[in-house]
């Protein structure tokens, strides 16, 4: 099926991601940003406290972080789960949706890794290309 067709048969959905204003473009990009595809990517392995999450998410700042799990959980990939200790003690985990996308992502990724040698060389001979170092 060519793209004209399949952006065709898009528009006809309640929801449209190429529709400015539709609401599953944000979440889109939620799932799609590098903390969020990293964050459910790390929480498909199960539960996880947020310094754990943060440990596992290399790079990402706390407030990255926080901001991420609060825009997932508001769409309703995320569950943050708080036990009444002392001291406090929140897990974060992913809502059946959330595993669903995961897994998806999860393909993306594992495809991604298996041909980086593809990806090294096919930067090699650009960069060769345009005479950059």
């Amino acid at each position: 099926m060519d793209t004209t067709q399949e952006l065709r048969e898009a528009a006809d959905l309640p929801y449209n991601v190429f529709a400015k204003a539709c609401p599953s473009r944000g979440t889109l990009e939620h799932v799609t940003g590098r903390w969020g595809g990293l964050t459910l990517c790390a929480l498909q392995e199960g539960a996880l406290r947020f310094n754990e999450l943060r440990r596992r998410v290399d790079g990402v700042s706390e407030k990255m972080l926080s901001q991420t799990l609060h825009a997932l959980e508001r769409d309703g990939l995320v569950l943050r789960e708080a036990q009444p200790t002392n001291p406090p003690r929140v897990d974060y985990e992913l809502t059946p949706l959330g595993r669903e996308v995961a897994e998806r992502l999860l393909g993306l990724v594992h495809l991604v890794e298996g041909r980086m040698d593809d990806v090294l060389a096919a930067r090699v001979r650009y960069d060769a290309a345009r005479g950059a170092l």
